[in-house]
């Protein structure tokens, strides 16, 4: 097995084996279980027969195990690949995402397009090429793709709901059925500069997110773009909130009103900076051209009404009835994960601060082995529900699926991230003295399972004291402990366990087949390093960009929330995600396949829940600040000494002024230009300008553009008036019957400069008759010498 220090260590830039793709665009890791061999290999024979059929040349190869093949496929032809790019970018055009058509003969005068030219003018990317492969690889074969998915999807781009049409098993379920997995092949000389240039530098720059975008595709690289953001902003909560820590003090509505200001700046900042990037990497829109889900069931097909395609058509009203179900769904999560939380909380408060009996070092990790074991298994039971319920749901594409899912995913980690903390600022602190006495339960249970009958318990309770620490104390191990945790869990845990499972699927393999001959085909010398390092990469795990996006999400609102507890919270997270920028590029580089290289124009859903934090940070700032920074409670820590009324008035108050804050900043951020905001206005003024030029020609269009030498858009000055030409076009007009008076009235005044002329005249006499009114004597002689003349209309020749 081709191990990290293979790949990345000293002197692997000089083995050529694993710098090499063999010009394969993608591999599919095709399973052969011992007990449907004969069913698998029907499959193997379809899926071949597909990638042929779809224009692909493949290659077959051992797998990692002896039950698997990889399946090596490659475009055959440069042609097809064109094809689809061509394809591509016109439909991109189409929907707007380009303001320029791809050449054709009709949008270059009948003359044949050099697409030699037209592709070293644009050329093909590495994430465009393998975004186009993977779609025609999974794209129906009805679309002229192959069908070919993932086992768990049936390959088609939609397919009949139950009881619907044609609501029946096909034999391209089937094939799929064996399929592990697709994925392109790591560039690893790519990786190995990347992780080293990254490595050195402290900010990330605009090449480093395109080369991301290159070879990643853009749903990664706004990623990383979002990551880079976020770090540029923490730069000041970090600087202020270590200023509070030293002068301010916890608990200051300085502080929240500052935090609470920088959370608005930063969500209206990236909401026009992924515009922005969007608009820079010409995917601005591209949302529009959603991808079809293969799970996507239809009850019926119909014509729609506008462009007169078959359409497949699914309920809304049942979709409906099953989005309903969030509601229960969420009631449930809360349920089920709060009720853990409080219980392990209960347990925590009676161990550490009532109980005073025996094993009392080792019965406090009681809590924390509670949530250790049941909180990942919960979790993992609803997030595996949330997903079956988000596809009952069926959505029709990629994007409406993914935003479903991540709505419900955002419910679960709300509660597991968030809910410790309000138990402590809002039940513990405010409410420990009312329920201490209820956790007699406990006391009861450890008395039984220790024997237990002479400890003094309640002068244990009576003596508790509500800990007016434990607030900071929790915030501090979310944000600064949990953070070294999850890079642990996220970064290292996964490379050792990949490493010990493989080890013992090895020496498993061993004992399984010692004293048997090994029949294998043994691999060729010059292909036996790459196809070792295939074989690794078939075993990694998919990358997935949200649970990353999940991460700083919840990063951002610990931040909002509950920063004016611990100012240095912005600290440990702007030394937390300068190393996470770097564990993540080493997951996708080391520790998962290489992604699909999707695109797309936004962070997506994350967006909105963004938003949500951003909003809920200053409410709950507020609320904490009222009861933390002065004596609130009173001298014993009585709840009913709490004015509700006046925490409910700085509530409220707060987020009106939240919202006053966020309109202000939203018109502000609005105004401001950006380079990305420049190239669409030149992209879209460039396209007017083609449109005139293809409907009136390169001169009247140059005009009408307000270009060199013209004024401006509007009429042009027109012949000379002169009573010949009033004449004629009166004579033409009476021939014809159409000196009407409607027509006589346009051949008064021809032109701008006629005009002006006559208003000028006109302009004068009202000068003289006005004179002449007041009884200006000492200027009248000379007005009536100089103006003597009386102005003259041109009129139509009858009047003449």
């Amino acid at each position: 097995m081709a191990s990290i220090s293979d790949i990345y260590g000293h002197g692997a830039a000089d083995k050529p084996e694993l710098n090499n793709n063999f010009h394969v665009d993608y591999v599919i890791h095709f399973l052969i279980p011992p007990k449907e061999r004969e069913e698998a290999e029907a499959a193997f024979i379809q899926v071949i027969q597909a990638l042929a059929n779809a224009g692909f040349a493949t290659e077959v190869r051992p797998g990692g195990d002896r039950a698997s093949l990889l399946i090596f496929c490659k475009i055959a032809s440069e042609k097809l690949l064109r094809a689809q790019i061509y394809r591509s970018r016109l439909q991109d055009y189409l929907y707007g995402i380009r303001t320029t058509a791809p050449p054709s003969r009709k949008n270059q005068g009948g003359v044949d397009v050099d697409f030699d030219s037209y592709f070293a003018d644009e050329p093909v990317s590495e994430a465009e090429r393998l975004r186009l492969a993977y779609l025609l690889i999974t794209k129906p074969r009805a679309e002229g793709g192959a069908g070919i998915t993932p086992k768990g999807t049936l390959g088609e781009s939609s397919s009949p709901a139950k009881g619907g049409p044609g609501a029946r098993q096909t034999n391209v379920g089937t094939q799929n059925k064996f399929v592990a997995s697709i994925f392109p092949l790591h560039d690893h000389a790519f990786n190995r500069a990347w992780l080293r240039k990254w490595s050195t530098k402290y900010m990330l720059d605009a090449a480093d997110l395109d080369a991301i975008r290159d070879k990643f595709g853009e749903r990664v690289a706004f990623y990383f773009a979002f990551m880079q953001s976020y770090f540029s902003f923490l730069l000041f909560p970090a600087t202020f909130g270590f200023f509070a820590w030293l002068t301010i003090g916890q608990f200051s509505w300085i502080y929240a009103t500052v935090n609470c200001l920088w959370s608005i700046v930063f969500f209206e900042y990236w909401k026009k900076r992924e515009v922005d990037l969007a608009v820079q990497w010409g995917v601005h829109g591209v949302s529009k051209i959603q991808l079809a889900r293969p799970q996507f069931r239809y009850e019926r097909e119909a014509k729609d009404p506008v462009t007169g395609e078959t359409v497949k058509i699914y309920s809304p009203f049942r979709r409906l009835s099953y989005q309903l179900l969030q509601v229960p769904f969420a009631l449930a999560c809360v349920a089920v994960l709060g009720g853990l939380i409080i219980l392990c909380f209960s347990i925590e408060i009676f161990m550490t601060e009532i109980y005073g009996g025996p094993f009392k070092q080792y019965l406090t990790f009681l809590p924390t082995i509670l949530l250790t074991v049941f909180l990942p298994l919960l979790t993992g039971v609803l997030t595996n529900f949330a997903e079956q319920l988000t596809n009952l749901e069926n959505y029709e594409t990629q994007d409406d699926h993914q935003a479903a899912f991540v709505q419900k995913i955002f419910v679960i980690n709300f509660i597991t991230s968030y809910l410790p903390v309000f138990l402590t600022a809002f039940v513990y602190v405010p409410f420990g003295k009312v329920l201490v006495p209820y956790l007699d339960i406990f006391q009861i249970t450890t008395q039984r399972l220790t024997g237990d009958d002479k400890t003094d318990h309640a002068a244990h309770k009576a003596a508790f004291q509500v800990n007016p620490h434990r607030l900071t104390q929790q915030v501090i191990y979310l944000t600064v402990t949990a953070q070294v945790v999850n890079f642990l869990t996220e970064a290292v845990v996964p490379y050792v366990k990949r490493k010990v499972f493989k080890a013992v699927k090895d020496v498993s393999e061993e004992i399984a087949h010692r004293g048997q001959a090994d029949h294998l085909t043994k691999d060729v010398p010059e292909e036996a390093a790459f196809l070792e390092r295939v074989r690794n990469e078939a075993t990694l795990d998919v990358y997935d960009v949200t649970i990353d996006y999940r991460e700083m999400v919840v990063q951002f609102g610990y931040l909002s929330l509950f920063s004016v507890v611990w100012p240095l919270t912005a600290c440990s997270f702007l030394v937390n995600n300068w190393v996470e920028a770097r564990s993540d590029a080493m997951k996708i580089a080391i520790s998962s396949q290489r992604p699909i290289p999707w695109r797309g124009d936004s962070i997506g859903p994350w967006l909105t829940s963004l938003g949500f934090l951003s909003w809920l940070g200053s409410i709950t700032s507020a609320a904490i600040v009222f009861l933390f920074r002065s004596n609130t409670f009173g001298p014993d820590h009585s709840p009913w000494d709490i004015k509700a009324w006046a925490l409910l008035l700085s509530i409220i108050f707060s987020e009106q002024v939240y919202h006053t804050l966020r309109g202000v900043v939203h018109y502000v951020v609005d105004k401001l230009d950006s380079p990305g905001l420049q190239k669409e206005r030149a992209e879209r003024f460039a396209l007017r300008k083609l449109v005139l030029a293809e409907s009136l020609g390169e001169a009247e269009a140059e005009k009408a553009m307000g270009g060199a030498g013209v004024a401006g858009p509007g009429v042009m000055d027109g012949e000379k008036i002169t009573r010949e030409a009033v004449e004629a076009e009166a004579r033409e007009l009476s021939a014809k019957g159409q000196d009407t008076p409607e027509e006589v009235f346009w051949l008064r005044q021809r032109g701008p400069s006629e005009s002006v002329e006559v208003g000028r005249t006109l302009i004068a006499e009202f000068t003289v008759a006005n004179g002449n009114g007041n009884g200006n004597n000492g200027n009248n002689g000379h007005n009536n010498n100089t103006n003597n003349k009386s102005t003259t209309v041109p009129t139509p020749v009858k009047e003449l």
